[in-house]
This record gives structure tokens, sequence and C-alpha cells, in this order.
């Protein structure tokens, strides 16, 4: 969460990138300092490069510094005249703001803590580097790099690692950083929580010693015997453990220097907050016993009593009735009478610590355990302060913190409010800082879902709204409602305010984004391509009838013809090239794609989304044949048959689906058959779906989904609602009785009515997508999109990926819901190229009443 978090703080109501004017005064003076000549430098949202003039070697044995808030100028300052000095290539977070998201409880742990990489050309230049900077930064302290080896005592940290951005796919299947074998093959550049020595090198033999005091230290002075571990977070670890009577209780690690708050706090200085809030509160039954508190290793821990119950979050996703196929109203019943039991036990444990002058500030269902016996018990009092102070919680779940305006007991009181909401509605809550009168909008839905007591809901939003302005209509909402009352005849009036809000974001003056969308618009061709950028738009804008927009073409086509671009059809120039080439302009387009094929492409990935799949099907739409079936004949030789390993991603765990799996290559199959007749291409695609289904598993309710191991997808990017239309586009060529069950299995999952993110790759509008035309589920799948629909603009609009901020693009956002919502009500084609050659949707024909 903390990339989407980082992208949050420029604007309420997008992500953006930090621009200029928010950093100053956070950014190091070093970012706007000159470089002596033969110096170049390269500067990102996070990262500020800096390199002599020479070659630097593609990999080798890093050096990171790591350093607290207090002492990073000096850190910066130290090793900006060493480096600048000894001409050695290096890179440092640019900014205060950085540096604390970086080491934000939230930050990713294999990261946390390298404030500063130098890049030593050898290994001689690595010893000298360590053993020059040690004294010079003396005294230094920071946390711990857990993926490094420590040098000595002081800041630094080494690992042998890439220097150079290059890449391949892991075994998942998804594209990340790399480096080189003892036999040039690239592999992933592994970036874990523990250090390791790559099997093709060696560590250098003046790291031996610091190797073998890192080694030394052991739990053996451990007063606890661990047993399991409940998380990991940048801020340390929580485990269950035994004490020496054998009494089980939970150990609380704190890492010096890391799990930042807002404030700067780390999480040692919240470990002893919370064991001082947990001696006021020793007593109550709603919070847990303190037991113990020691330092080892530099670490401390807290030692508290071992609740035997669950998380009040994995019940809600255990029992919440709306994700099932199979839910009945006696489910919805059972459901209601459980939230109306666990509430009034939250208001209760909340009030009793308001009674001892304390308020918990991070009130969600994960902080909240109940065990077999009904007990409710609070956990987690990092953040809690005191009544008096009327203080805003430094760190809380952004589906229930409170407005700037709400401190102390009030925090808590709306943290209930949205707990109210956000057991019926499930992350919905995090919406409601995007529009205040969101919070009424979402009591109508669950009044009209439960068989909820409406007072009981109707509290909940006067806490949550101020004045009556908050819950007055809004344009958008109000003809999103009007679709589902009076069904197809009120589409035109929704179109129209998706155009709305979809040109009303657009910046054509800006340079790096033209409709604001995912965080992912910023990396690579992002601002361009169909997913995330510009292309994606105009697609869902042409294929709604809104028409053409040459400003915003050229935008297009003008940064897409950048060097630098991906190539796929999802990620890259091959789907801007379909997409100028749909508008019209097909000398753009075949320029864009003649450009791509001069690109080594023959080692790419399968995959629809950026791969070989995708780019050999934008090749056959814009007529360029021969290049797509030499693409295709490649896909066919490495996608292996229905038992060959490695699949199509490799690994034991490839990933399945439309986008980045089996299926979308066997799209391409499908369409090589209907374009050149040869049996054998079925044969191909068979082999492909099956390798898909043999890595889905079925539901409680019946429903086959993609197993991911911790969780079931149901969606289009990765999941059974993506496996669907290209199981049905083959059986339209060759009757198979288990594929045709397989088929109304993958299908159950639009039966479901509530997905948490609306959007068209992740969410609810691709399971709208990828149902037939005349699915009975469909106007209830429909209807459902109002649980995320926001007013933007005079228009309608909806959150993307995470729900923090809107989007308008096509993967993620509003674009992607227009495009969904075209392709179930007028019978447009549904993604490009999914649909059968021969084929085209009809349009969802409905008599008004509930259905849309």
């Amino acid at each position: 969460m903390d990339k989407y978090e980082l992208y949050c703080q420029m604007d309420p109501v997008f992500y953006d990138r930090i621009e200029t004017a928010v950093r100053e005064g956070s950014d190091y003076p070093q970012v706007s300092r000159d470089v002596p000549a033969g110096w170049r430098g390269h500067a990102t949202d996070t990262w500020m490069y800096f390199m002599p003039e020479g070659d630097l070697p593609a990999q080798g044995w890093k050096i990171h510094v790591s350093t607290r808030l207090g002492d990073a100028q000096r850190v910066l300052d130290v090793v900006w005249e060493y480096c600048l000095r000894t001409k050695l290539a290096f890179k440092f977070l640019r900014g205060e703001h950085v540096l604390v998201m970086h080491n934000s409880k939230a930050a990713d742990r294999a990261s946390s803590g390298k404030f500063v990489t130098l890049y030593p050309r050898d290994e001689l230049e690595l010893e000298r580097v360590l053993a020059e900077l040690d004294p010079l930064l003396e005294g230094v302290e920071g946390p711990y790099v857990l993926s490094d080896l420590r040098y000595g005592d002081g800041p630094m940290y080494v690992r042998y690692g890439a220097f150079t951005e290059r890449k391949c796919l892991n075994s998942s299947g998804e594209r990340v950083l790399a480096v080189e074998d003892g036999e040039g093959t690239l592999v992933p550049d592994v970036r874990g929580v523990a250090f390791t020595v790559p099997d093709w090198t060696s560590l250098p033999a003046f790291l031996e010693p610091h190797l073998a005091a890192r080694n030394a230290v052991t739990l053996a002075g451990l007063p606890y015997t661990i047993e399991s571990v409940f998380q990991f977070s940048n801020g340390g670890g929580v485990y269950l453990a035994r004490d020496r009577d054998g009494r089980q209780v939970v150990l609380k690690e704190a890492r010096p220097g890391a799990g930042l708050d807002s404030h700067g706090r780390d999480a040692v200085t919240r470990s002893r907050h919370e064991r001082e809030m947990l001696e006021r509160l020793a007593g109550l039954d709603v919070v847990p016993e303190l037991v113990d508190y020691f330092e080892l290793g530099g670490h401390e821990f807290l030692v508290e009593e071992f609740v035997d119950g669950n998380p009040l979050q994995r019940l809600l996703v255990q029992k919440y009735p709306l994700t099932s196929a199979t839910c009945t109203e006696g489910d919805l019943a059972e459901y209601t009478a459980w939230v109306t039991e666990m509430l009034p036990k939250a208001e209760r444990a909340v009030a009793a610590l308001h009674d001892r002058g304390v308020v918990f500030g991070d009130l969600h269902p994960n902080n909240i355990l109940v065990t077999a016996e009904g007990r409710l018990v609070l956990i987690d009092f990092e953040v809690a302060t005191l009544a008096e102070q009327e203080a805003r919680p430094a760190l809380a779940h952004p589906a229930f913190l409170a407005p700037a305006d709400r401190g102390g007991v009030e925090a808590d009181r709306y943290a209930l409010a949205c707990l109210t909401l956000g057991l019926f509605a499930p992350q919905a809550t995090i919406t409601l800082p995007l529009h205040a009168g969101k919070a009424d909008h979402l009591a109508r839905l669950v009044i009209e879902a439960f068989p909820v007591e409406p007072a009981v809901i109707d509290e909940a939003v006067a806490t949550l709204t101020r004045s009556p302005a908050d819950t007055r209509p809004r344009k958008g909402l109000e003809s999103l409602d009007r679709l589902v009352k009076h069904g197809r005849e009120a589409w035109p009036e929704v179109r129209g305010d998706l155009h709305h809000a979809l040109l009303a974001s657009a910046t054509p003056e800006r340079d790096d984004r033209l409709f604001p969308g995912d965080v992912a618009q910023f990396e690579g061709s992002g601002a361009v391509n169909i997913a995330t950028g510009s292309a994606g738009v105009l697609l869902a804008l042409y294929e709604s009838g809104a028409g053409r927009f040459p400003e915003y073409e050229d935008w297009t086509a003008d940064r897409a013809l950048r060097p630098g671009s991906g190539l796929g059809l999802y990620d890259g120039a091959l789907g801007v090239a379909h997409v100028l080439n749909l508008l019209g302009d097909r000398s753009r387009a075949l320029s864009l794609a003649e450009r791509c094929l001069e690109e080594p492409w023959q080692g790419l990935e399968l995959g629809l989304f950026s791969g070989l799949a995708g780019m050999a099907l934008a090749l056959t739409g814009l007529g360029m044949h021969e290049a797509a079936d030499a693409m295709a004949a490649g896909c066919a030789e490495r996608i292996g048959g229905p038992r060959d390993v490695p699949e199509l991603s490799g690994g034991g765990r490839p990933r399945a689906g439309l986008m980045h799996g089996s299926s979308g290559v066997a799209l391409l199959f499908l369409d090589a058959y209907e374009r050149h007749g040869d049996p054998a291409w079925l044969d191909k695609a068979h082999d492909a779906i099956r390798q898909d289904l043999r890595r889905c598993v079925h539901g409680p309710d019946g429903s086959l989904q993609v197993n991911q191991g911790w969780r079931r997808l149901p969606y289009l990017e990765e999941g059974s609602a993506g496996i669907a239309p290209v199981v049905a586009r083959y059986l339209r060529h060759r009757p198979d009785e288990m594929l045709a069950l397989a088929l109304d299995e993958l299908r159950l999952v639009g039966r479901a009515r509530y997905f948490v993110q609306p959007g068209l790759f992740s969410g609810r509008a691709g399971i709208i997508a990828g149902l037939p035309h005349d699915d009975p589920n469909l106007p209830e799948l429909i209807a459902g999109l109002r649980w995320h629909a926001l007013p933007f603009g005079g228009g309608l609009a909806f959150p993307g990926d995470q729900l923090l901020r809107l989007s308008m693009d096509f993967s993620t956002g509003t674009a992607g819901i227009l495009h969904a919502l075209n392709s179930a009500l007028e019978g447009r084609t549904l993604l490009p190229f999914l649909e059968p050659r021969d084929g085209r949707r009809e349009p969802l024909v409905t008599s008004g009443g509930t259905t849309p």
C-alpha cells in the first residue's frame, strides 16, 4: 500500500506524482546541487541517480547506507563529497518525505533502511570504500537492512545484485529485476529479508568476519520459545510463543529506526508507548494483559496475553454472504444478526477505553479479535492517545481514518461509524473522503441489500456527516440509480455522465499524463498505453460513441513514438497502434508497429498483456500477418503440451488467466485457427486452456476460480472471468464436455453480488464484461456498481485500485467501466481481439422495471 500512499500526497482526488512544489522543504539540498563536469544525473519521484562517465558493471556487490531521520543529512553530506571525489556511482532517496515512506510500517521490509546505494566497480573498490567510509559515518544509526550483510557496527550493508535495470520472468510469471547467473542466463534478482550469496559467486574474503558476527546473534538468550509467526511488518514481527511455564503469549518485535509513522516515530518509540497504554488499561477484559517487556540484539519486545480468537476481518471474509454465488435471504438475515451482535460489543469496548481516558485511534476489523466464547478484544495500541490531547491518529486504516477536523474520542466514534457501514460494505468506506455524500448513498445500498434496522445505519451516517449538504444527491449517482430503476432507456444518460467525467479530467497541458489513472501510468509507457494511459481512455470513448479527439490522439501518438516505450498490447506501443488504427490514423499506427518489430521481441514472455500473444494479435489487426504468424509459431513452440513442465510462466505457481496466463495465448491460437482453418491451432488452444484450468480450484459455492494459494481470483485479468470467454470461443469450433462444464463453473462467479473493487481488470466491471449478453446475472451486477460510484466534474466516475483515489483509466477506473457497460448494454466488443472473428455481441435487451 505504501506505493499508493506516496501517490496520494499530491492530490486529494487522483493519484499523482510528487511535484517540485510539494517537495520544497523536504528534498535534500543535493537534489538541486550541480555536479562536476563528466557526471550525469537522473531524477525520479523517489531516487536521485548520479554516475561518472564510463561504463558501470551490470551487477556486483553494492553498498547500502542506512540512516534514521535525524542523521540523514549528515550521511548525505559525507557520501556526496566522497563519491564525487572518488568518482563512485551512487543514488539516494531524494527527500525526507520519501525516506519516511520507505521506512514506514507499510513499507517493503526488503528495501527498508536503504537511504543511499553505492556501486563499486569491483571487489577491491568495495573493500576500499567500506574501509574509508566506515569512520566517516561513525555514530550514524539506522534500520537494519534485512536483505544485506552488515559491515561492522555501522550503518553500511552489502549485497550482491543488479546495478543496471534488466528484467526476466519470475516463477509467478511477473517481470522482475534480473541478474546473470554463472551461465549468463538472466534470473530474478531476489531481494528477500535474509542475506544470501548467489550460487555462482562467493563472499569476498574480507567480509567473512562480518558474516560470522552476524551468525553469532541467535535467539538462544530469548526467555521465550517462538512457535510461529502471526505477521511481519516493516516495524517488526508478531510471534506466538511460550514462556518458561508453558503459557502461550504474543511477542511484538520493534525494530529501531523502522516502521515510521506520519510523525516520524519509529517502531521502538511506538512499542514503548503501547506498553504505557496497556499499563493504563490494565484489568479491562477488552484489552490484552501486558506480560513483559525486554530488549534483545537492539530490538525491543512487548509481551502480552495471547487471545485465542479470530480477527473480525477474517470472520467478515468467511461470513460475508454477497460474495457467494449461492447467497440466500436466510444467509443475509444470519449475517445481519451476527453484525448487529458484534457492533454493540465494539462500541462497549471503545467506551471502556474512553472511560480510562484513552483514545484507541486505530479501530478497524483487523485490530478486533473475537474468541469462540464471544469475547471481543482490541489489539495494537501503538497509536493510542490520551483523550485530553484530542489528537488525530498518526497511523490508521484509510477506510476508518477520521477527517482532519475530528480528533480524540471523535476519531474513535467516526471509526465506529465506518465499522458499521464497513461490515456491510467491505472497504467501500475508503471512498468517503472522495465525496461527502457517499456515506448516505452507501447507507441506502446497505438497507436495500440487508435486513438491517435503518436506525442502525442512519445513526452511523449522522456520525459520518456534519451537515445536510453532505448527503444531498449528486449528478452521476442519480443517473446510475435511474439506470437500475428504469433499465436500458437510462443508459444514454449514464454513458453521457461517464463521458463527461473522463473529458473533465483531461490534462493535455501536462507531459507526463493525459487522463489520471493508476500509479503505473508514471512508469514506462503507462501514460499512453491501453491499460493505464490515454490510449485506453480513447478506446473506451470511441467504442461508446463519444467520437474522436484529435488533440488527444496527437498527444498519445507523439509520446508513444518516443524511444523507450514498451511493446505490448496493453502496456506498450502495439496497443497504442491498435487504438490509432481503430481511430483511422493508420499511418502513425503502422509506424509504431514497424518500430516495435525492430526490437528484439523473440525472447519476450508469451502473455496477452505485455507478451507475444498480445503483440501478434495487434499485428493481425494491422494486417501485418507475416509477422503475426511468426510470433504465433514461436508461442506454439514454447507453450508446451497439456502435461509439459515448465508451462507458460515456469516454476511451481505460474500465473493463470487472460492477461498473464495461458488463456491469452489460447486466444492467439484461436485467432490463428479462424484465419487459417488449420485444426492444429485448435489443439494448441486446447492445451493452453487446460493449463489454466489446472491452476483453478472450486470455491465453497461451486464456482471455478484461479487458485493463488492464499486466495481465489474471479477477475478478468487473472481469474475465472477472463478464462471463460476464451473457453466459450473455443467451444464455438469444437465441442468438449469437460470444457463446457468448466465454462458453467467459471461463469458462476457472476452470481456474486459484491466485489471489493469496481474496475475492469480486477473488479466488478470485468465480471460484467466476461459474461454473455443474455446472462441473467448482468442486471444485478450492473446495479452493484453503485457501491463505488462517485460524482466528478458534473459526471460519473469510479475509484481505482486500492480505492484511495479516482481513476479514469481502462484497467482500473472509469474508462474500463464505461467499456464494460457498453459491451453489455450495446453488444459492442468486449476487449480487443477477444470476440470471434465472425461473431458480435448482441445488446442486452430489457424491459425496464428493476433491471438495467
